[in-house]
């Protein structure tokens, strides 16, 4: 290939360079990554990929819709970015190449291009010292932006990109070892939870702030309570409490306390011996001795009966057991995680749950959030259950209409995570039945199904309840007003500040920026 000149604008990479010596977030750092290639890259997408494994994930992008930071993108299903893996320098595709381009229907112009095809295509091999590390990409929706650019350039601009996704990465693992006090490297960690599946997605402040709990509880060895309404995740916040202590090389055992017949409930927890009850033809240990050494997951703790909670108070205390039918005590090391839905107090109160085993569980309290007090991370959700769609349904790239997008951000969601993946995954099967196989399936608001989140409920005193008014303008256009509202507020609260209202605002800044242009917020 012909080398084409350096670009005139070599100046753009001096922040790079800069940065590496700079006191930095590591979220600033990579916004300003991907900034850096904004001005040095005519584009209307840019985004910089983590590689995990054979995986690449986004870290740090403007341009492109916002569920793009909850998918994941296998090397081995993206021909494109394998390629661009694959080589040594900077790769272009042409205009009509038929490889098909991982960010189609995901680039957002005056609205989120459905229907077109990205025209443009590069991306930057980011190497360390021979190692992959990531990838740089850029992309444009008209064929030949890229024309005036010179390879040399586009080299020495992943160079540079490399040099400080690495440092990033080196920051951010030296952070993690020092607060973990080297207990477990961070790829294990992230190898170990993703196997798991326990992954929070989302970067609200309330899912931040979540994370931070967690990781600071999880070093202890207390019994941590996990409370928060039905669909939350308040599993996934368990296996990430367990995953991040230090018994994480131990098994997590799971026990669903509301499967638990009263019967069996004793016999299930601390064993039994054989003779105990009709039916015991053999000795047989409990889940507690199981999870000896290790974690135990008490799952809908409120539903356990009363006549077992003495006992369950006994292990806490004194981590001393008896199996049914035997006098002898057995004493286990195990660290208790207990999740509930109900109102544990209320319970005591009722008389349902036993006061004392209540403080003995309540060490340390997690709350989940529920997901109307973090509505920000949907789109990074809606993204995430849009790949495991895909993957369970074996169609092709999944995208949302606009109208999908808002419908999604505008719902009530009682069911929280939980029925926002089923809602999702039955839209996909729906849509799917438009598209021929292989096509991509466009997620329209139709096929979701979803009413608009209801107004809190007056009280019975608050007089008699308003008529329905007549719908005065399109969801869509009610859904932008909204989020004006909370965009503008979002600048008031940090003066001003760009990057600081899209933290308030769980958002990327690059697609802060783009979402209020198109708003018209900003020229």
């Amino acid at each position: 290939m012909t080398m084409k000149n350096t670009s005139p604008h070599a100046e753009v990479l001096l922040p790079l360079a800069r940065d590496m010596t700079a006191s930095l977030s590591s979220e600033d750092r990579l916004n300003r990554l991907v900034s850096v290639v904004r001005q040095a890259v005519p584009c209307d997408s840019a985004a910089i990929l983590r590689l995990e494994g054979e995986t690449l994930v986004p870290v740090a992008a403007f341009g492109l819709s916002e569920d793009v930071f909850g998918r994941r993108f296998p090397r081995r299903e993206h021909p494109r970015l394998d390629i661009i893996c694959s080589n040594e320098t900077p790769t272009r595709f042409a205009a009509d190449s038929p490889l098909p381009d991982p960010y189609d229907g995901l680039v957002v112009g005056e609205s989120i291009t459905l229907d077109g095809h990205v025209h443009s295509c590069l991306g930057c091999p980011l190497r360390v010292e021979g190692e992959l590390i990531g990838v740089l990409t850029a992309d444009a929706l008209h064929a030949g932006a890229f024309d005036a650019i010179g390879d040399d350039f586009l080299s020495i601009l992943g160079e540079l990109a490399a040099a400080s996704l690495r440092t990033n990465n080196l920051i951010e693992a030296l952070s993690q070892r020092a607060e973990h006090q080297g207990l477990i490297a961070q790829d294990l960690v992230r190898d170990a939870m993703n196997h798991r599946g326990s992954v929070l997605i989302g970067s609200s402040p309330e899912l931040q702030r979540l994370r931070a709990e967690i990781e600071l509880v999880a070093r202890s060895g207390f019994p941590v309570l996990v409370t928060g309404p039905t669909g939350v995740g308040k599993e996934l916040a368990v296996r990430m409490l367990h995953a991040q202590s230090p018994r994480s090389d131990q098994p997590l055992v799971y026990v669903n306390c509301a499967a638990l017949p009263e019967s069996i409930a004793e016999s299930e927890l601390f064993g039994h011996v054989k003779g105990a009850f009709t039916g015991a033809d053999k000795e047989r240990p409990g889940k507690f001795s199981v999870a000896d050494g290790a974690s135990l997951f008490l799952d809908e703790i409120g539903e356990l009966p009363l006549s077992t909670q003495a006992k369950l108070l006994r292990v806490l205390q004194n981590g001393e057991i008896q199996r049914v039918g035997s006098d002898a005590v057995l004493h286990v090391d195990v660290r208790v995680f207990a999740a509930t839905n109900r109102n544990l107090q209320a319970e005591v109160e009722a008389g349902r749950f036993r006061a004392d085993l209540l403080h003995r569980l309540d060490v340390c309290r997690i709350p989940v959030p529920p997901l109307s007090e973090h509505r920000s991370d949907i789109p990074h959700l809606a993204g995430h259950f849009a790949e495991k769609g895909r993957s369970r349904l074996g169609c092709g790239p999944v995208r949302f209409a606009a109208g999908a997008q808002d419908a999604l951000m505008a719902a009530d969601w009682p069911g929280n995570v939980r029925e926002l993946g089923n809602v999702i995954t039955r839209a996909i099967l729906h849509a799917s039945s438009r598209t021929k196989s292989g096509d991509a399936v466009v997620v329209e608001a139709r096929d979701l199904g979803v009413l608009p989140a209801r107004e809190p409920n007056p009280g019975p005193h608050a007089g008699p309840a308003p008529q329905p008014a007549a719908p005065q303008r399109p969801l869509r256009e009610a859904v932008q007003d909204f989020q004006r509202d909370r965009i503008r507020a979002a600048l008031a609260a940090s003066d001003g500040n760009w990057a600081a209202a899209a933290r308030t605002l769980g958002m990327n800044p690059g697609n802060l920026h783009h979402l209020a242009k198109r708003l018209g917020l900003k020229s």
